[in-house]
C-alpha cells in the first residue's frame, strides 16, 4: 500500500513523494489525513539536520500533529474507531523511510490505542493537541500553587498553551515575546513586548519561568527577574544549554526539563481545547500540502505565522 508523504531526504530539502506503508496489523487502524501542522521548533532542527535525537536518519517523514478520519481497522481493537475523526501523534508505519515522527502523510498506519477521537473539537483545532499536551505535561510538573507568579518566555504555540494552562491553575501569568502579533493572541494577565520593555526593568520577581522560546539568550536575560528559590521549566528544544551560572547559584534556582506528553495528556488537552472559544485564533495560516515548500518557509521563518495548517484534502 502506497501513499503521498512529506519527506526530508537530506538536510535542507523537503519534498512530496510516494512512500510505502507497512501492512495493517491486527491492532492497527488506517487513517486518511485531513490536516497536519508544522511544529516549527522540532521541524526547523530536523530540516537542518541538527536535531539531537537518536532517531534522526534521512530520509525521514516529519510531523506529529495529524488529524484524520479512520477508514479501516486491522482487527477488533480498532473497529469502533472506523469513521471517527481522530488526532494522531505520529506514525512509524513506513517501509524504507524513517518514520521517527511520521505524521505528515496522506494515509497513516497507526496502533488503535494511539489515536484520540476528537469528539466535538473542530478538526483543524485538533492539530493543536500535541503541543497543548506537551505544555500541559510541563505545567503539571510545576505543581503550581494559587497566585504563583509565572513568567512565560515566548508566545509561540507551546508558550500560548503553557500560559493558558498556568492560568487555569490560578497562577498570575506574565507572557513575554518580541513579536506584537503573537502577544496580541496571548491570554496572559500581563503581556510584555521585550523590544520596548526589557525584562530587567520589571519590578516583579517570578516564582516560575517557563522557557518556551527555544532561546538560551532569552532565558539568560530572564534570570534577572527569577525569585530566590525559583524554578525554571524548559519547554523549548535546544542544541545545548548555555546559561550564566552565577544568577542560578545566587537564587538557588531549580531547573526542570519536560519531555512530550504522558499517557492521558492528549485527551485532557482535547477537552481543554474543546472548551475554549479562542484557540482557533492560534491557527494563523493554511496552505494546501501541494505547496509544502512554501509552507515550511512560512512556518519556520515568518514570525507572524504562529501555527500553519497543511490541508491534505486537495
Amino acid at each position: 500500500m502506497k501513499t503521498q508523504a512529506v519527506v526530508i531526504p537530506e538536510a535542507g530539502r523537503i519534498e512530496l513523494r510516494t512512500v510505502e506503508l507497512t501492512p495493517l496489523g491486527s491492532d492497527d487502524v488506517l487513517v486518511a489525513t485531513l490536516y497536519t501542522s508544522i511544529s516549527a521548533g522540532t521541524e526547523r532542527m530536523l530540516l537542518s539536520g541538527r536535531l539531537p535525537h537518536p532517531m534522526l536518519q534521512f530520509p525521514v517523514v516529519p510531523g506529529y500533529e495529524t488529524v484524520g478520519r479512520v477508514i479501516a481497522a486491522g482487527g477488533p481493537a480498532g473497529e469502533h474507531l472506523v469513521d471517527q475523526t481522530v488526532f494522531v501523534g505520529g506514525s512509524r508505519g513506513y517501509v524504507a523511510v524513517n518514520g521517527a515522527w511520521g505524521g505528515q502523510a496522506a494515509q497513516l498506519v497507526v496502533p488503535a490505542q494511539r489515536v484520540v477521537p476528537l469528539g466535538d473539537l473542530a478538526p483543524q483545532a485538533g492539530t493543536l493537541i500535541a503541543l497543548a499536551a506537551t505544555a500541559l505535561h510541563g505545567v503539571d510538573l510545576l505543581q503550581l500553587g494559587a497566585d504563583a507568579q509565572v513568567l512565560v518566555l515566548g508566545q509561540g504555540p507551546v508558550g500560548q498553551m503553557a500560559a493558558r494552562w498556568a492560568k487555569s491553575r490560578n497562577a498570575r501569568v506574565t507572557a513575554a515575546d518580541q513579536t506584537t502579533a503573537r502577544l496580541a493572541l496571548s491570554e496572559a494577565d500581563v503581556v510584555i513586548d521585550v523590544e520596548h520593555t526589557p525584562l530587567s526593568n520589571l519590578d516583579t520577581r517570578f516564582d516560575i519561568i517557563i522557557e518556551a522560546s527555544g532561546s538560551m539568550a532569552a532565558l539568560s536575560t530572564g534570570l534577572s527577574v527569577l525569585a530566590p528559590g525559583g524554578t525554571i521549566l524548559l519547554l523549548g528544544f535546544y542544541d545545548m544549554l548555555q546559561l550564566p551560572y552565577m544568577p542560578l547559584f545566587l537564587r538557588e534556582a531549580r531547573l526542570l526539563t519536560a519531555k512530550e506528553w504522558s499517557p492521558g495528556d492528549p485527551e485532557r488537552a482535547r477537552d481543554f481545547l474543546q472548551g475554549s472559544t479562542t484557540v482557533g485564533r492560534l491557527l494563523t495560516h493554511t496552505l494546501p500540502v501541494t505547496e509544502v515548500q512554501q509552507a515550511y518557509e512560512l512556518a519556520l521563518h515568518d514570525s507572524s505565522c504562529l501555527k500553519l495548517v497543511l490541508n491534505w484534502e486537495v
